[in-house]
């Protein structure tokens, strides 16, 4: 198809994207595409369903194929170095630390790590005699120190007898030894480095002053090789080593050492020994993509998109495996040891499987967080810093690991935090930008107050409820904290039912806090008979088999209302939903705009409910003090008690949302009943509003007086305009 194409997208990715009826590229396909092609790292943030799978998918295919491509056709199976390849001065991208991020033209580098230093050196260095000179700018907040290097040296520049830095705090350092010199640099400051080998002298400028003589070299000193090196911390540096115009020339007789004659300069040794052996050639157990997903349904679809994206690739073909709990692990070794190219897998059986040696990370080339956001919620930090530790940072051919981020919003603290963390360099794609909801969504908030309701007293035998309140005192007739909240938990049920009857609710998405709380809704429901209110759950604690059954059974509308939590909902990709209800408001502001934005999609109307409890709700809350991890606790104690329970005040989250999206949710009352004229005429919930766009019919009628008021005030002016004219005159 031309318009993937156009992309650089392959002719047979093309093929099978126009079989699956893309007409053309979405807008996060036509700004990630490219990047990942090219070699970048990407932050995007994108609403379910707007392709941001095609987004990462169809690059990582195209480039594991040419990869494949090109191994299978000779190239690439011994790579020489950096050192030998590149005749221009860089920093290398081998002799580094694991958290320095180099560029790749080889002229900035950059380390996010806040607690330790990393450093690194040029791919060229100097030896024998001459004067030579280089530039270093610092290019973000941080500490840095910039300097001269021998191969011996450590990568903490200046703290070994083989390093001469010179910091930002304005302290010369050697062996250990820091002294003041000069005077302190920082943001956009230059720093010359002057390194003598005719008198043995290394000194350093700061935006064109000579600070002077810093180091003076001993004669075995002098005979060494030095290295261009710098080491950082939490910071960002650019160097020029004399192919561009320097901004501060250095003295007369000092030469750039991009003009180093050839038989002074000395390639880096580390480069060459990186490339020693033939270790590019593909390892059957070593996938060349590694893609995570947080939930089995979202890894499923993502393995389904890259089966139909591969459909027309052959010679090679790309080798793909779904990698997730619920399935014989032994199938899926068996699957590795016969060779995969990419895998999709939820973070656990993905550990399971790397600890256990099965599976290698040694020639990955794409580590992909899909639903960032959800990993980390989960708690899955610590696993993906444990993962991208092990993972090489350069292929043995030279290519840097490429990381991919999606995320619901780009602007949650946590993803921010790990995208300076882990990322290269990385290009945001943000096409959702702050979380607001969609026009198309009409939302709204019933306010669940067991005082005014008392009908919650005869509902007692017919609705189960979560255990909190089991040892506690709940009786109908009080109006303790206890029974109210008991009685809260039974009047949501009932307004659930009500407002699908109200509503003539045939399709909805039901979000619910907890695994066990989607289970009483389901029995609920079913009790309340017949097709009407027919209905299947999703949640982690359902054996994937029966997931896979409920989600299918949902989306061919063989039952009308699919029950989940969060976590299990995330990323799916479930299209003309008309109604959604949350029984209990999410904690997260970020994730009511997520479940929000799962209705009114293509122009299409849609309604959300929330039902929110007036008076204080107690809600389990299992954290890692919880042997079960939530398996059939019955710890109902409040956890500063050392229990498993927390009280939920909804009201305060309710105006954290409206102050998060900047507005008031509109409140309608316990009979559900919402007011078309409130917003914008009668609609039909799941089909395209009547009168979407102008409404051309008396439209003269409607804009006269705003014409007429205009006609006045132009006159006015004009008036106003004479007057002042003639006084001047």
């Amino acid at each position: 198809m031309a318009a993937f194409e156009e992309m650089a997208v392959l002719p047979e990715l093309a093929k099978a994207v126009e079989d699956m009826d893309w007409m053309l590229p979405t807008d996060v396909q036509a700004e990630a595409i490219p990047l990942i092609l090219g070699g970048g790292d990407v932050l995007m943030a994108a609403e379910t369903g707007s392709g941001k799978t095609g987004a990462f998918c169809l690059p990582i295919i195209q480039i594991v194929w040419e990869t494949l491509k090109d191994l299978e056709g000779g190239k690439g199976s011994k790579s020489s170095g950096e050192s030998q390849t590149s005749p221009h001065w860089l920093l290398s991208m081998f002799d580094r630390g694991a958290a320095l991020a180099v560029t790749p033209d080889g002229l900035r580098c950059q380390s996010r790590e806040p607690r330790e230093w990393h450093g690194c050196r040029a791919n060229k260095g100097v030896h024998g005699n001459g004067k030579y000179y280089f530039e270093a700018t610092v290019t973000d907040e941080g500490l840095c120190r910039v300097g001269w290097s021998t191969a011996q040296a450590s990568m903490d520049l200046g703290t070994d007898k083989f390093g001469f830095g010179f910091g930002g705090t304005g302290k010369k350092s050697h062996a250990k030894q820091f002294d003041n010199y000069g005077e302190a640099f920082g943001m956009h400051d230059v720093i010359g480095c002057l390194l003598n080998l005719e008198k043995g002298e290394i000194r350093f400028m700061k935006n064109g002053l000579d600070l002077g003589t810093a180091f003076t070299l001993n004669s075995q000193q002098k005979s060494m090789t030095y290295y261009p090196a710098v080491v950082l911390k939490n910071a960002e540096m650019s160097f020029n080593f004399g192919a561009m115009p320097f901004k501060y020339p250095p003295p007369a007789d000092f030469i750039a050492l991009s003009a180093t004659p050839k038989e002074f300069v000395k390639n880096n040794p580390v480069s060459s020994q990186s490339n020693q052996g033939d270790t590019s050639k593909p390892v059957n157990n070593a996938p060349q993509a590694i893609i995570i997903e947080p939930s089995r349904e979202l890894a499923e679809q993502t393995y389904n998109q890259i089966q139909k994206f591969k459909g027309h690739i052959k010679d090679p073909s790309v080798r793909e495996l779904l990698v997730i709990g619920g399935v014989n692990i032994k199938e899926q070794i068996a699957v590795l040891n016969k060779g995969v190219d990419i895998v999709v897998g939820t973070p656990g059986r993905l550990e399971d499987l790397i600890q256990g040696g099965y599976l290698s990370l040694t020639h990955c080339r794409f580590f992909v967080l899909d639903e960032a956001d959800g990993l980390l919620k989960q708690g899955y930090k610590d696993l993906i810093d444990r993962l991208h530790k092990q993972i090489p940072k350069i292929t043995s051919d030279g290519k840097r690991l490429q990381m991919i981020v999606c995320s619901a919003t780009l602007h949650d603290f946590e993803v921010k935090r790990m995208a300076e963390r882990l990322m290269h360099f990385p290009t945001w794609v943000d096409l959702k930008g702050e979380d607001a909801v969609p026009e198309t969504v009409h939302h709204v908030v019933v306010m669940v107050d067991p005082q005014k309701d008392r009908s919650w007293e005869s509902l007692r035998q017919k609705v189960q409820t979560d255990g909190v309140h089991a040892y506690d005192n709940v009786r109908p007739g009080s109006n303790t904290i206890e029974t109210l909240s008991e009685a809260t938990k039974l009047l949501k049920a009932e307004y659930c039912v009500r407002a699908i009857r109200e509503h003539k609710m045939d399709r909805a998405l039901i979000f619910c806090r907890t695994k066990l709380d989607c289970d009483n809704l389901e029995r609920y429901l079913k009790s309340a008979g017949g097709r009407e209110f027919s209905c299947v759950c999703l949640h982690g604690d359902r054996k994937p088999p029966e997931r896979k059954a409920n989600l299918e059974k949902f989306k061919r509308q063989e039952v009308k209302f699919l029950i989940c939590t969060d976590v299990a909902a995330r990323g799916l990709d479930i299209t003309g939903l008309p109604f959604m209800i949350n029984v209990t408001l999410p904690d997260e502001k970020s994730n009511y705009v997520h479940r929000i934005g799962r209705v009114g999609r293509a122009e299409r109307m849609g309604l959300a409910i929330s039902l929110v409890s007036s008076v204080p709700e107690k809600v389990w809350y299992h954290g890692e003090w919880c042997s079960t991890r939530g398996r059939n606790c019955q710890n109902t104690n409040l956890t500063d008690q050392g229990g498993c329970c927390v009280w939920y005040q909804e009201p305060r989250y309710l105006a954290e949302i409206e102050d998060h999206l900047n507005i008031t949710i509109q409140q309608v009352g316990p009979d559900i009943k919402v007011p078309m004229n409130a917003f914008d005429g009668k609609v039909t919930y799941g089909e395209k509003k009547a009168n979407l766009g102008s409404n051309y019919q008396n439209h003269v009628q409607q804009m006269a007086p705003a014409v007429a008021e205009l006609s006045s005030l132009e006159s006015q002016a004009q008036l106003l305009y004479l007057k002042w004219h003639l006084a001047a005159a």
